[in-house]
C-alpha cells in the first residue's frame, strides 16, 4: 500500500436499473492504492454488472465513479482504458492464430498509437519487442512467446489475457473470474503470478473459489442482490455470521 489518502478507485451511490429491476443499488466501493481486493457474492449478485459499470460498458442510472480525483462517470470504455482502467473477461477474447509475443506487440502498438505501423521492420520496433518480452517474462510466459495461442493450456491463455491488459500500463486492473475454467492445479499458479504484479497497480478481482480469495486478497467486498453486504479483511469476512449464512456456508467455517 502507498501512503496516498486518495483512493485509486471509488464509487458513490452507484446503481443501474433495467426497467423495474435494480441490478446494482447504491454501491459505495473503495479501492485503495496497491489493493488486492476480492469481490464475492452468490450467482446473480451483480458482480459482473458492477465491473461493467466501472469500465463503462454500462451507464449507471445513479451515482458516480472516480479514478483518483477524477470523475470518470461520463467517459467511454476506450477513454477509461486510456487513463488507466483495464479489465479481463470471464471468457477470454484472444486471437488463437497469433502467438503471445505478436499479441502483446499489437497491444503495445495500439497503446502507443503505432497500430498502423506494427508490421514495419523489426529493427525499427526493438523497444516494442523488448517491452513485450519483458511483460511476457513477468507473467511467466516467456518460454511460450512463439507458441500459437490455440496451443496454450487454458491457464496460460488466462495469463496472456492479463498480460494484454497489463500492456495498457493500467493503474487499476479488474479481473472477472480469472481462474474460471482453469484446472485446480493451475489456478494457484495463476494467482501467484497475479500476486506478484507491481504494487502500484490496484487489483479488484471476482472469484468463486474461496481458497483463492482467502489466500490472495487483502480485503473482500461481499455483494448480495446488487448491494454491498459488508467489507473487511479475509479474517473479518470469514468470521461474519451474515456472510456465512448468505454465501460462504461451510467455506466460511473452513476459514474461520
Amino acid at each position: 500500500m502507498t501512503g496516498s489518502r486518495t483512493p485509486s478507485l471509488r464509487t458513490r451511490g452507484l446503481g443501474v436499473r433495467f426497467g423495474a429491476f435494480a441490478a446494482v443499488t447504491d454501491v459505495d466501493l473503495t479501492l485503495e492504492p496497491g489493493a488486492r481486493q476480492a469481490l464475492i457474492g452468490p450467482n446473480g449478485a451483480g458482480k459482473t454488472t458492477l465491473i461493467n459499470l466501472l469500465t463503462g460498458v454500462l451507464r449507471p442510472t445513479s451515482g458516480s465513479i472516480h479514478l483518483g480525483d477524477r470523475d470518470i462517470t461520463p467517459l467511454s470504455c476506450d477513454r477509461r482504458a486510456r487513463i488507466g482502467l483495464a479489465r479481463t473477461f470471464q471468457i477470454n477474447t484472444l486471437f488463437p492464430s497469433l502467438t503471445p509475443l505478436s499479441s502483446i506487440v499489437l497491444a503495445i502498438c495500439e497503446r502507443d498509437g503505432l497500430a498502423s505501423t506494427w508490421w514495419c521492420p523489426l529493427r525499427r520496433m526493438t523497444p516494442v519487442y523488448d517491452e513485450a518480452h519483458a511483460l511476457l517474462g513477468r507473467l511467466k510466459l516467456d518460454a511460450l512467446a512463439d507458441t500459437p495461442v490455440s496451443a496454450l493450456a487454458y491457464g496460460k491463455q488466462r495469463l496472456l489475457e492479463i498480460a494484454l491488459a497489463m500492456a495498457a500500463k493500467p493503474r487499476i486492473l479488474l479481473l472477472d473470474e480469472p481462474a474460471a475454467g482453469v484446472p485446480e492445479d493451475e489456478s494457484g499458479e495463476l494467482f501467484e503470478v497475479i500476486s506478484e504484479l507491481p504494487q502500484d497497480i490496484s487489483i479488484l478481482f471476482i472469484e468463486h473459489d474461496m481458497n483463492l480469495v482467502f489466500r490472495f486478497s487483502r480485503r473482500i467486498s461481499v455483494l448480495v442482490s446488487g448491494s454491498v453486504l459488508t467489507e473487511g479483511t479475509p479474517r473479518d469476512i470469514a468470521a461474519n455470521p451474515r456472510v456465512r449464512e448468505v454465501y460462504l456456508g461451510t467455506a466460511g467455517a473452513a476459514h474461520g
